[in-house]
């Protein structure tokens, strides 16, 4: 009963702080990073969610070190790493990148060049390859440092390790928020972190420019409910930590899922009509989602969503 009650503590914890976080993602604009207070949250197993600056980094912690998916930015890197002290005094050994913007790879530099290298376990920093290709050749930036590059990429379709008596697996989802998108399985405490695929109270940001597009946001959020099960009364079980707000489980995971669908259909819909991008808009196809995935100072506003969708239904037309 005692285990319940916490459970539904932090739930209840982690949902009034989605209301607190900025809901503006992958910028930094308008951030002060030095009054910035850092929320830890228990999840489930040895998994704990460290949320700044509007988004999450989950942590894995053990008798072999401490695991971390995703840097946020690198002022903040002081900052969480106070708090996985308090978690664990054990050596950083890895640090995975779900994809590839500057609000979860921001901090990867501060953190190899935090982190004294054990040369019997030296730091390793794992992502999909194409997460390595774009912050190598970033288009108008300057490349990212050689520390905070992955050095451990993969290509294959998944990536597994066992780290602190846990098994691990880092699945790539193509082309979906972005085209090196990974999430990650932690099996023994049955917690996924999911990135920017799944983001709660904000509606996906697909991004084009960079391999995004709606089918493949689709194919990975049927991925994620294909890895998920839900408790005894269909709540808890496998808990899911986004990129940016609450910790969730299955069922928020499907509504996600089915109002994407939906968007998608309508969209489509007006796109053999042969409306343009204006006029799609002016017909408001996500209408009746707005109140609950847009909030003041949203990144992805609701035409900005539907722009998304339309670029990336058109240029699959495109493509055939």
């Amino acid at each position: 009963m005692q285990s319940a009650l916490r459970r539904i503590s932090a739930l209840v914890l982690c949902s009034a702080l989605a209301v607190l976080i900025p809901s503006a993602i992958h910028t930094q604009s308008g951030q002060n990073f030095d009054t910035m207070q850092m929320k830890v949250l228990a999840v489930q197993g040895n998994i704990y969610m460290i949320s700044g600056a509007g988004v999450n980094t989950t942590v894995q912690v053990g008798k072999e070190g401490v695991l971390i998916v995703d840097t946020e930015f690198g002022p903040l890197v002081l900052k969480i790493e106070a708090e996985i002290r308090k978690l664990s005094k054990a050596p950083i050994r890895y640090i995975i990148n779900t994809h590839v913007h500057a609000d979860h790879v921001g901090g990867n530099e501060a953190f190899a060049k935090l982190i004294q290298d054990d040369p019997a376990a030296p730091l390793k920093i794992i992502a999909h390859e194409n997460v390595l290709n774009r912050m190598s050749k970033p288009a108008g930036n300057q490349p990212t440092p050689d520390a905070g590059l992955p050095q451990d990429e993969y290509f294959t379709p998944f990536k597994d390790l066992r780290f602190n008596g846990e098994a691990i697996v880092i699945y790539h989802e193509p082309n979906a928020h972005t085209d090196g998108d990974s999430i990650v399985l932690f099996r023994g405490s049955d917690v996924i972190s999911a990135g920017d695929i799944f983001t709660p109270g904000a509606y996906p940001f697909i991004d084009v420019e960079r391999g995004g597009s709606l089918d493949g946001e689709v194919a990975a959020l049927n991925h994620i409910l294909a890895l998920t099960v839900p408790g005894h009364t269909q709540d808890g079980g496998t808990y899911v930590v986004p990129g940016h707000g609450r910790i969730c489980d299955e069922a928020d995971v499907v509504e996600y899922r089915d109002m994407v669908v939906i968007v998608r259909d309508r969209i489509r819909d007006l796109i053999k009509k042969g409306m343009t991008l204006e006029q799609i808009k002016a017909a408001k196809p996500t209408r009746d989602y707005d109140t609950e995935y847009v909030s003041p100072g949203s990144f992805v506003t609701a035409d900005r969503f539907v722009e998304s969708v339309y670029a990336s239904l058109t240029r699959k037309q495109q493509s055939k």
